[in-house]
């Protein structure tokens, strides 16, 4: 028996119960993480946080507002999220809501890899305009709301069939996720950059804005000279060859794998002044 009344099998009881409620918590996060249920989990809180502030204060009209927005508030939410409600109970009836994946991230990343250097290789060869943006940690919903849904698994063949000229998804951005294409024809920010070479198009500048607003990786395909530029962060990494871009790749989508001390610098992207 414990001090306060509590024995050891009480304790336990209490922390399997906490730790349960923040793992399903945790992988809910990860689940709506970059989709519009984001959006509208920031506009729960918001609406929660009034209502506090409303009781507070006493401030009757806006108790009585939250409180109706509240009430009904989940009724709304049901019929907007119908569809993601069911593939969610969909996936909980199969047991692969919570599963881990049966490949290591290290397979995937590989994969991933490589399919995205043999498409590019091969678009560049024959002059093949390309826009492809790899989600990292920012969720890249948005963007992909604005194209075509195609929630693939990522070949070669089907991301240079994607951008082949005069098809209807061409024009546009591919969005990637893990191996994964989201969306095809996707509408990026455009770059402001004034020192921006004037040679460089609107993919070029689609490139640089998306890299200012989110931590993605943007890889573009020049349709006039075949080259091969990479942004992050703000910055352009211009006229890669095939040994560049998969050094830039491999280091850019492991900092999730590795750690800083074992992560290496081993590319030299030629930055656009």
């Amino acid at each position: 028996m414990l001090d306060g009344g509590f024995d050891l099998l009480d304790v336990v009881r209490i922390g399997v119960d906490i730790a349960l409620v923040w793992y399903v918590l945790y992988k809910l996060l990860m689940w709506i993480r970059g989709t519009k249920a984001i959006q509208l989990l920031k506009g729960i809180i918001i609406v929660l946080a009034v209502r506090m502030f409303s009781i507070v204060f006493d401030l009757q009209t806006i108790q009585w507002i939250t409180y109706q927005a509240i009430l009904w508030g989940f009724l709304v939410i049901i019929i907007l999220f119908q569809p993601e409600l069911r593939r969610a109970l969909e996936q909980l009836g199969r047991g692969s809501l919570f599963s881990r994946s049966t490949k290591s991230e290290e397979e995937i990343l590989a994969k991933t890899i490589d399919s995205l250097i043999e498409s590019c290789n091969y678009m560049a060869k024959r002059r093949i305009g390309a826009l492809i943006t790899i989600e990292r940690e920012t969720g890249m919903g948005e963007y992909a709301e604005t194209g075509i849904p195609i929630n693939g698994k990522l070949t070669h063949q089907l991301l240079t069939n994607i951008f082949t000229p005069n098809t209807p998804l061409h024009d546009g951005a591919v969005i990637l996720s893990g191996e994964e294409i989201v969306a095809a024809a996707c509408y990026l920010p455009l770059s402001e950059n004034p020192f921006i070479s004037k040679e460089l198009g609107t993919r070029h500048r689609a490139a640089m804005g998306v890299s200012e607003v989110t931590d993605a990786i943007t890889i573009v395909v020049s349709e006039e000279t075949g080259n091969i530029t990479c942004t992050r962060n703000g910055e352009m990494h211009r006229d890669f060859n095939q040994s560049d871009l998969r050094a830039f790749l491999q280091e850019n989508l492991t900092l999730n794998l590795k750690t800083p001390e074992t992560k290496t610098r081993n590319w030299r992207g030629k930055k656009n002044g």
